[in-house]
């Protein structure tokens, strides 16, 4: 509502001068088509109001509908919209960009076999379920690397993860926060939002290294806690999804914990300063019905109306002299 409000606006606002230029038409043509206009000049008000039988409110009820319609209609052709169309060169999924921590501490057994071993199963399950749309890959322990940037053929990168492990990194630690901002450089071209997802038992980065990336990048992260299901995530991991304002995810011996990374990674928002379209998207086709309806009713209300007069000349005609 709040969004409504503030992007509402005409496409073609001009076409608001019609409403009282429609509104004075009418009303002159009513009054041109009062049936007592003449009357009125020769007969004082008075007498005219007792001579008068059968007479209906002015305006009739169909002219009070035609002039809605007409509001409407207006109101249809300047244009009405609060959002922008989606660009039509966009791609039709946000990527999910998966951060995995590959320090000693992911070496550790449990859950069985091994906390890296966990997350790496995990991988090739989100892999199965983003089937077709943009995945990528970092690994990261003391520095971070990007392994592939997001690909559309995400058994790759189950593949790839297969083969992380903290042997292969240069450097031992937590820095998760360059692996954010590597996160950040490769979503920077994606207008359709910047997903993360932190694959880790624990955060051992500064948290004011966090929120300055959270502040700089605007990041849509969620963690997937590696730890033994029966136990909560680490403070750690609490303390760092608070620094970034994100989800963590328990690990869950089924599918519970995909299911809900796929969730929240489809609702990604727009990345900041990205735009949808140049368009904004037409809604005054949506007030084409209610135009409808209106004159349909007018129709209905004119037929009464001569119904009634047939009515009321052929009761006027059988009192006796």
């Amino acid at each position: 509502m709040t969004s409504l409000a503030a992007h509402f606006h005409f496409i073609r606002p001009g076409f608001l001068l019609l409403a009282p230029l429609a509104a004075g038409v009418w009303w002159l043509w009513q009054r041109r088509s009062d049936p007592l206009r003449g009357w009125r000049q020769q007969i004082a008000p008075e007498l005219l109001e007792a001579l008068v039988v059968g007479r209906e409110s002015w305006p009739p009820g169909s002219a009070r509908w035609a002039l809605a319609a007409c509001g409407l209609a207006v109101v249809a052709i300047a244009g009405p919209t609060w959002r922008l169309e989606p660009s039509p060169f966009a791609e039709d999924a946000a990527p999910l960009m998966i951060l995995l921590k590959a320090d000693i501490s992911m070496e550790q057994p449990d859950p069985a076999p091994s906390r890296l071993e966990r997350a790496r199963l995990k991988i090739a399950d989100l892999a199965a379920a983003w089937k077709g749309q943009p995945l990528g890959l970092i690994a990261y322990a003391g520095s971070a690397h990007l392994v592939l940037p997001p690909t559309r053929d995400t058994a790759i990168v189950a593949r790839m993860a297969a083969e992380i492990s903290p042997a292969i990194l240069p450097a031992p630690g937590d820095r998760l926060d360059l692996a954010l901002r590597e996160a950040g450089r490769v979503l920077a071209e994606s207008p359709q939002g910047r997903s993360i997802l932190v694959v880790a038992d624990a955060v051992e980065t500064d948290l004011s290294a966090l929120q300055a990336v959270a502040r700089d990048l605007g990041l849509a992260a969620q963690f997937l806690a590696i730890n033994a299901p029966e136990s909560s995530p680490g403070e750690s991991l609490r303390a760092a999804a608070r620094a970034l304002g994100a989800a963590v995810v328990p690990l869950d011996i089924g599918d519970e914990d995909v299911a809900a990374i796929v969730r929240r990674a489809s609702r990604a928002p727009l990345a900041r300063g990205a735009r949808q379209g140049d368009r904004w998207q037409e809604a005054g086709y949506w007030l084409v019905p209610l135009v409808g309806a209106v004159v349909l009713a007018s129709f209905r209300r004119e037929e009464s109306r001569i119904r009634y007069q047939k009515k009321a000349a052929g009761d006027r005609r059988t009192v006796p002299a």
